[in-house]
């Protein structure tokens, strides 16, 4: 077998497990968004844990149409011998290393200015669906009370908020270290329970090392998925001639 064959045959059956995994993430995804329901009694005991796979629906969806366009690009342009394809696969390819790249840049060099962007996000949405819209809500108390935190910053983000002028001026429970009702601000200040901004920040710094590791691994196979296709792309003249 030469070296040619060698590395199409490898590329097939790379991109196929690429697709594979892509079209099975993209089937639990729609299966989650669309019918949750039945997805969380398949869960059983851990249910209750479930409902935060539920809210990453669409994020599943859009991963695995990814995988799956990046697994039919790669399958069939090293089968089919197609330079276009191959280079499309590439193209792709590139393009999602960049982005990586660039976003690792953005959250290790503007970490305050990332933190901005999510808290102009985060704290009108506390302040106007939180126990008002179910989606809303019951994100943000998985969050809470598996991270035992209190809104993006504090209990700040719920003063003066729609939840609060609805329960007579009381804060979610698990602002107060007592968690229970009413939970005022006075008391809630006196708790000093922090924000889930600062606990999920102490979690991926805790977890660095794992997070970098895998990161470096996707990375060094999209180099490697790049080299391989552009391997095949300059080989196929010679092959033809």
């Amino acid at each position: 077998m030469g070296c040619f064959t060698f590395v199409k045959l490898m590329m097939v059956l790379f991109n196929s497990l690429i697709f594979l995994g892509g079209l099975t993430l993209l089937a639990m995804g729609i299966w989650v968004s669309v019918d949750g329901g039945s997805f969380l009694h398949l869960l059983g005991p851990f249910s209750r844990q479930g409902v935060q796979f539920v809210n990453v629906g669409f994020f599943c969806i859009a991963i695995g149409a990814v995988l799956v366009l990046m697994g039919l690009l790669g399958c069939c342009g090293a089968h089919k011998e197609s330079k276009c394809l191959l280079l499309a696969f590439f193209s792709v390819v590139l393009m999602i290393f960049i982005a990586e790249v660039a976003a690792a840049v953005v959250a290790l060099a503007y970490s305050s200015f990332a933190e901005g962007i999510l808290r102009a996000w985060a704290t009108p949405a506390l302040r106007k669906d939180y126990g008002s819209e179910p989606v809303v809500t019951k994100m943000w108390n998985t969050t809470m009370t598996e991270l035992s935190c209190c809104g993006f910053t504090n209990y700040t983000d719920f003063v003066g908020s729609k939840f609060e002028r609805e329960n007579g001026g009381s804060l979610p429970s698990i602002c107060c270290w007592t968690n229970s009702t009413p939970c005022s601000p006075d008391e809630a200040q006196r708790s000093g329970v922090q924000g889930c901004f600062i606990h999920i920040l102490q979690t991926l710094k805790e977890h660095a090392n794992i997070v970098g590791g895998i990161a470096a691994g996707i990375g060094v196979l999209e180099i490697a998925a790049m080299i391989v296709s552009m391997y095949l792309y300059c080989h196929l003249d010679k092959r033809i001639t």
